[in-house]
């Protein structure tokens, strides 16, 4: 199977997992200059070496070319920096009501959370939850592109509350098809669709109610896909750097992606003045053109370095990786008062499959996860067999 075709994949296994089925617990909700070669590699070089592929002209903040005439984010700027922005600024985040069962496979999870797209992973959301002294401070997990809350951490939730962590997520970037969260966000279970500078602010004011509900300084962040440089962007531009100690990123999109390709394709072809990754934008979403090389945000938000002083980031990526790609452009440099540790899920542990999706039901990642937290109390690794794009050692 071509690793390009992962996105119709996964759109195709929305009809086969929507029978996955299970009872929801009730619970009381949660409170209130140069330009690159138009070719993949060009590109990820210009990424790496911390260049910006230069823009559509006509386009940025005037938001007056290609399909985006006249719409954008309301405030001026044209977020995506595509060429275009269908879709008016809007979407929302949203708490969660209820848990979903623990699941071990990725597809199973998925299908559970289109059909109860609001329910909690086991393991979160306990309001009334306070730090030990062991671990001082809440940990807050964050879903990716097109997954919710319960999908997202329906495997490690449950393992990191029993570890002693107070856990915490939510539904973020959560936008319709008129407020350009692309085509996928007419199923329920999708979120993670809108401006990821919106989805920034989101997580800024639940980081406030977070610490204030467990009366913490600072929190710890586990991140996937998006939600990792949706994390440095709060960290960077929303004051969230003091709130955050630990950043642990699970293929974040760090410098972008060319999707196999395909996103450095459409860039190339933007960066020559045609608008083709605002059509794009339509089925995708903003958040989903927002996350290729060369774009306007990735390029802001990585234009001071990668990082900031006092966080401390883990960063895992998997060889497997079709979403992310290349796959070490998730890898962050340390820049001045920070540390930085790069790790490949499948460095010592051949058996592990994990792709983009099912390195969050990796026994592997959760272990390298829970160490990043606590590495004296979780100082060993699992390595054990999971497979690319089902995950759960093969087991739906």
């Amino acid at each position: 199977m071509r690793r390009s075709g992962a996105l119709a994949l996964m759109v195709g296994l929305t009809a086969l997992t929507t029978c996955v089925s299970g009872a929801v617990t009730s619970a009381a909700p949660a409170p209130a200059p140069a330009e690159p070669a138009p070719t993949e590699q060009a590109l990820a070089d210009y990424i790496k070496a911390g260049l910006k592929a230069q823009p559509v002209a006509g386009t940025g903040s005037a938001c007056n070319s290609g399909s985006g005439t006249g719409s954008g984010n309301g405030s001026g700027d044209c977020y995506g920096g595509s060429g275009s922005s269908s879709g008016s600024s809007g979407g929302s985040a949203t708490d969660t009501i209820g848990f979903g069962p623990a699941q071990t496979s990725w597809v199973s999870a998925f299908g559970y959370g289109l059909q109860n797209p609001d329910v909690a992973p086991p393991g979160t959301n306990d309001w009334n939850c306070k730090p030990t002294a062991a671990h001082p401070r809440p940990v807050v997990a964050l879903h990716g592109t097109w997954m919710n809350a319960y999908n997202g951490y329906a495997y490690m939730g449950q393992p990191l509350k029993d570890a002693g962590f107070c856990v915490f997520t939510f539904n973020y970037g959560r936008s319709n098809l008129l407020q350009g969260g692309g085509v996928g966000s007419v199923l329920p279970g999708v979120m993670g669709t809108g401006y990821i500078e919106d989805s920034a602010k989101q997580l800024a004011r639940f980081v406030d109610r977070v610490v204030t509900a467990t009366g913490a300084d600072k929190v710890d962040i586990i991140a996937h896909s998006q939600a990792g440089p949706m994390a440095s962007y709060y960290t960077k531009f929303e004051n969230g750097a003091p709130r955050v100690q630990n950043l642990i990123t699970l293929g974040a999109t760090n410098h972008g992606t060319t999707l196999d390709g395909i996103g450095a394709l459409g860039r190339a072809v933007n960066n020559l003045g045609i608008d083709v990754l605002g059509f794009v934008e339509i089925f995708v979403g903003h958040a989903g053109i927002q996350q290729t090389v060369g774009s306007n945000f990735v390029n802001k938000l990585n234009a001071g370095g990668d990082t900031v002083p006092g966080i401390d980031y883990t960063v895992i990526g998997t060889r497997y990786d079709e979403i992310t790609t290349p796959f070490d452009l998730t890898f962050l440099k340390a820049g001045p008062g920070a540390t930085v540790n790069n790790v490949v899920l499948q460095d010592g542990c051949d058996q592990d499959f994990s792709d983009h999706l099912t390195m969050l039901y990796s026994p592997r990642a959760l272990s390298l996860v829970l160490r990043a937290l606590d590495p004296a109390g979780h100082p060993g690794l699992v390595c054990t067999f999971n497979p690319w794009l089902i995950g759960g050692g093969g087991s739906l």
